[in-house]
């Protein structure tokens, strides 16, 4: 199959190849390099070496955010530093050329009551036809542990049934985002939930051969997209949906299913800091339940306990880079 059609396509294969033994991700590496390999076709510089000047052109010419253009640069650095290991260049072209300055992204935070409401339609937009229900209640179990554990979107999909503790109240959540594991505490009223979840399953299907705690179609477990579409359904019958916003260099998040996990954040350290405790104390618990690898990913949050609306989020937003 041909990856690449500019006139380095045959070097790009070799780069590619050199980057996946090195053990990077290939859907990552081929989509960065796909991009500079269509700018290089699509702009057709003269024959010769690549200036500098070029790369700065192509920088204010792609058409996309800060991240995806710094992307870009990146992938065009790492392999001219590779085009001069192999000889085909005494210098690398792209090593002075700046990134773009990143846009500070202000995520949506549900308050409290808010995420109470979006439970509450949720749970009553679940059909009671015996072949809808459990499809129903499993898409809202999925959103009420984004909602009350801070999990990421892909969390709750992967549990296995005994990754759920009972006896503990706790979930074991395995290999996540950054290849770690970690066992978090379930609060009572959600461990409930679960409970009244598998007794209806059970009811309902007996004893299922699929495996996972939320389960899908056949031995699949349920697939992330019902999950956002339900979600984004609540969000508009409770009237929150906003569409995404950029102002300056500040960028206003539209609500995601992702933004509950934020959400748990923030109102966590709002809840520890009206009890007149300190915020800063809770963050390192609160990184290792989120399974956050740097301190900083955690702290972030702390720059929007003070910001009531959403509009005042530019005043509290710093220019480091949003967790994950």
């Amino acid at each position: 199959m041909k990856h690449f059609e500019s006139f380095l396509a045959e070097q790009m294969d070799a780069f590619l190849k050199y980057r996946l033994n090195m053990g990077y991700s290939e859907r990552y590496q081929l989509s960065i390099l796909r991009m500079f390999d269509h700018y290089l076709k699509k702009a057709m510089p003269k024959p010769g070496r690549l200036s500098p000047e070029f790369f700065l052109e192509m920088r204010s010419s792609l058409k996309m955010d800060p991240v995806s253009v710094n992307s870009v640069i990146c992938m065009a650095r790492g392999f001219f530093n590779f085009m001069v290991r192999k000889g085909y260049y005494d210098k690398n072209p792209v090593r002075d050329v700046p990134f773009l300055r990143k846009n500070v992204v202000a995520p949506f935070i549900f308050s409290p009551q808010q995420t109470d409401r979006l439970l509450a339609v949720l749970c009553k937009n679940i059909r009671k036809k015996p072949s809808q229900y459990l499809k129903d209640l499993t898409i809202y179990v999925a959103i009420l542990l984004l909602a009350r554990c801070g999990m990421r979107i892909s969390e709750p999909l992967r549990l296995r049934l005994e990754h759920y503790r009972p006896e503990e109240k706790s979930l074991y959540i395995e290999n996540t985002k950054f290849k770690k594991d970690r066992l978090i505490p379930v609060p009572i009223a959600v461990a409930t939930e679960i409970d009244n979840y598998l007794q209806v399953r059970e009811s309902l299907h007996g004893t299922s051969q699929n495996l996972y705690l939320l389960p899908g179609f056949g031995l699949s477990r349920l697939h992330d997209q019902k999950v956002r579409d339900a979600f984004h359904q609540a969000v508009n019958a409770i009237g929150l949906a906003r569409p995404r916003q950029v102002i300056g260099n500040t960028v206003f998040s539209k609500p995601t299913p992702h933004s509950l996990r934020h959400s748990f954040a923030v109102n966590t350290l709002k809840k520890i800091k009206q009890r007149g405790k300190s915020p800063q104390h809770a963050l390192p618990v609160l990184a290792a339940y989120m399974g956050h690898v740097e301190y900083r990913s955690t702290a972030y949050y702390l720059k929007f306990l003070d910001a009531e609306q959403r509009e005042g989020l530019a005043s509290f937003v710093a220019s480091h880079p949003k967790p994950s």
